[in-house]
């Protein structure tokens, strides 16, 4: 701290003359340019993202179904005892890679052409699960 001119430091101890950043409180922040308007101002905003709003999918293929017993009903609580999804809440989409050689009873949110062709050719059933839709809350003026 500035203690007089003795301390090395005196008089605007070490910040400077005048200027924001020579007084107490001031902040620097990284899109600052000198009082300029930022760029990030001078450009447009631009495009919609509906990655927030997208519904995701745990992606299964028939291949991986392979581990589960013949007559098994293979469900989401099923897979997430094998470690093929990471929660009970996750959306399952079973798709036709890989081959299936047991009969099996999958139920499943979306199955793909190929995986229910390979998994009702096999003797087994291919059942959707109903997806609850959340319904729109809109603000009401």
């Amino acid at each position: 701290m500035g203690r007089g001119r003795g301390s090395g430091t005196g008089k605007s101890s070490g910040r400077g003359t005048k200027g924001s950043l020579s007084r107490a409180g001031a902040m620097r922040y990284s899109l600052y340019e000198g009082g300029q308007t930022p760029m990030f101002r001078h450009l447009p905003k631009r495009g919609f993202n509906n990655k927030n709003f997208a519904t995701r999918f745990e992606i299964i293929n028939v291949s991986q179904l392979e581990r589960f017993e013949d007559g098994t009903q293979v469900g989401v609580e099923q897979l997430l005892g094998a470690g093929l999804i990471p929660g009970a809440a996750s959306k399952v989409k079973i798709l036709g890679d890989g081959e299936l050689t047991k009969k099996l009873q999958v139920a499943a949110h979306r199955f793909s052409k190929a995986a229910e062709q390979k998994i009702v050719g096999c003797g087994g059933t291919a059942t959707k699960i109903e997806m609850q839709v959340k319904p729109i809350k809109r603000k009401r003026r």
